[in-house]
């Protein structure tokens, strides 16, 4: 499956390699001058062809940046979450750059740009990621919701009879959202493929998505903490199509990871220079929404 797609600011070349061959090299007074032009062209538009393949043990490494990415530095195995997902392969793609020409000096060809899978927590109930990740949700819900939002979040995780399957989307923070609906449209064909014929990670209830959020710093610090004090129209989703599983979540809370970020996995986030707060969105999807959200996505991606 290839989509094509564009990147935003690309990044610079070197400075020996980004001069033209039959132009000296400019004076330091001109270089302010220059500088001033490349800072016009980094919002250039650069085509860029992605495909998705099947999850590999070659991709091992890339999944688990980007799970780390998304979880930070909480209490969760990635590495064993990694395997998981790579075992249960029938389930899942990856994101990766089209072939490039022959001569392409480019050494991050086979770089994983995204993934999305599915994990049931029910049937992998037993496992130290699942635990962990449950455990997770369960504490920061705890902290951020009224004491019945907790005692629903429980009760629909640990719920043997409604399976909960946790969605993983992540991609580069470059990679447009629309890769996410055929990325999507495909995982459910693999999951109802993988009930018809009962494998693994069949039949899902429900939905669990942890999503990369953020709010102003300045409306963020003035809230109370958690649930219903925090309005939708403050949060912008580093993945823009989640904000429609965020429309049909029965259950969804915020909280932060401000003092887990650094500028290694999350980077520094500002939007017109207003100081962004990182959070974590965790959303509870019915499964039987999940066509209407699709419908939705492409509505919004034929804009």
């Amino acid at each position: 499956m290839a989509t094509p797609a564009k990147r935003r600011a690309p990044p610079r070349p070197p400075a020996g390699d980004s001069g033209s061959e039959s132009e000296p090299e400019p004076e330091s007074s001109e270089s302010g001058s220059e500088e001033e032009e490349e800072d016009e062209t980094i919002d250039e538009e650069v085509n860029i062809e992605f495909e998705a393949h099947s999850i590999s043990d070659n991709d091992y490494n890339g999944i688990k940046k980007l799970l780390q990415q998304l979880f930070l530095k909480a209490p969760v195995n990635t590495a064993e979450l990694t395997d998981i997902l790579i075992q249960q392969n029938h389930i899942g793609s990856i994101i990766k750059q089209a072939e490039v020409q022959e001569d392409s000096d480019d050494d991050d060809d086979d770089e994983v740009f995204g993934f999305i899978s599915c994990l049931n927590l029910t049937e992998r109930k037993d496992t130290q990621c699942v635990e962990q990740i449950k455990e997770l949700i369960l504490s920061r819900c705890e902290k951020s919701c009224e004491p019945h939002v907790l005692e629903q979040l429980n009760k629909l995780l640990n719920d043997s009879t409604k399976p909960v399957g946790l969605l993983l989307s992540e991609r580069f923070i470059n990679v447009p959202p629309q890769i996410a609906l055929p990325m999507h449209q495909q995982l459910q064909k693999e999951l109802s493929e993988a009930q018809r014929t009962n494998k693994p990670c069949g039949k899902c209830h429900y939905y669990l998505l942890i999503g990369k959020t953020f709010t102003e710093a300045t409306k963020s610090n003035s809230k109370k903490k958690g649930g219903r004090d925090q309005q939708k129209e403050e949060l912008m989703f580093a993945n823009a199509e989640e904000e429609f599983f965020y429309e049909k979540a029965l259950l969804k809370f915020n909280y932060s990871v401000q003092e887990e970020s650094d500028t290694c996995l999350g980077g520094r986030w500002s939007f017109d220079d207003v100081p962004m707060k990182p959070l974590r969105t965790v959303m509870i999807v019915p499964a039987d929404g999940i066509h209407a959200i699709m419908d939705k996505l492409k509505d919004y991606l034929s804009v």
